[in-house]
């Protein structure tokens, strides 16, 4: 399966835009019809970084905050060459110039976000209060020790919860998506939808201490990898694996769909779980 876009995705994406951070906006094209007239125009960038699974560039006072959502890549190129991808896929066109770009023979890029899952635009004093829903990073540099007890707390906070929804509530904890969350559940040896009241606080805190330890160790890799092989199609447990024998156990990967029907999570949607029936008993 083609590997979706999660915390790691965005941490090692902000790293390769990097380059941006001091560069002058030349020209502005955001073609979502509410910021069609929003320019960065003759401003610099201050900064780029990640958050979980949304990406952020400040642009002096104003910041552009986008999610890659299931489809979204950004693409550079020398002004004035033809883009990779097509043109009617573009919600982002920034053209970018600095002294660090011209030594490398730049006069200057376009950096083009294609396909985003969203795009917003809004003052830097405004940031808290589109971003204060979010739960702790996982792969922030606050993970230790207030971020991680807070996404335990937020998580036991629901006990009646299956485990596999808590874990991709980005309210929670941010930056797992659903690969993540299959691997996590068969790590610690959980089905997805046994309630976070069956797995109790020792439980909980073992499905968040291997989140951050599993997304730390593949936050600067391109492949991602949870069985310790990094050959491609033997470097997952159980995600995308349906029918396929447990490389543990060898019974055969199960599937079903987990989420979509929770009314204190509205923006909650229906994905595919993937999990070994004989190494993840369903609890309770």
């Amino acid at each position: 399966m083609r590997p979706v876009p999660e915390g790691d995705s965005v941490y090692q994406l902000a790293r390769r835009l990097r380059f941006v951070e001091g560069c002058e906006v030349t020209h502005t094209s955001i073609r979502v019809p509410n910021y069609a007239v929003a320019s960065f125009d003759g401003s610099r960038c201050r900064r780029v970084w990640p958050y979980g699974k949304h990406l952020f560039m400040q642009f002096d006072e104003q910041i552009l905050h986008t999610h890659l959502k299931m489809e979204g890549t950004w693409a550079f190129h020398p002004a004035g060459t033809r883009w990779k991808k097509p043109g009617y896929t573009a919600r982002v066109v920034l053209r970018l110039r600095s002294q660090a770009l011209a030594a490398r023979g730049f006069d200057e890029v376009e950096l083009v976000g294609h396909s985003l899952g969203f795009v917003k635009v809004y003052d830097a004093a405004e940031l808290e209060a589109h971003t204060g829903h979010l739960g702790p990073d996982v792969l922030g540099a606050q993970w230790e020790p207030q971020g991680r007890d807070e996404a335990v707390r937020r998580v036991l906070a629901r006990p009646e919860r299956s485990v596999g929804a808590a874990l991709m509530d980005q309210t929670n904890l941010a930056g797992i998506g659903n690969e993540y969350r299959a691997e996590i559940c068969f790590l610690c040896g959980v089905h997805p939808e046994t309630t976070v009241a069956a797995v109790g606080e020792a439980g909980v805190d073992k499905l968040v201490d291997t989140s951050r330890a599993l997304m730390w160790a593949n936050k600067d890799s391109p492949l991602r990898v949870t069985t310790g092989v990094r050959r491609p199609g033997e470097n997952g447990y159980v995600f995308g694996r349906y029918s396929k024998p447990c490389r543990r156990c060898g019974a055969l990967i199960e599937k079903s769909t987990l989420g979509g029907d929770d009314p204190l999570a509205p923006g909650e949607l229906e994905r595919i779980i993937w999990w070994c029936p004989r190494c993840q008993p369903l609890l309770g």
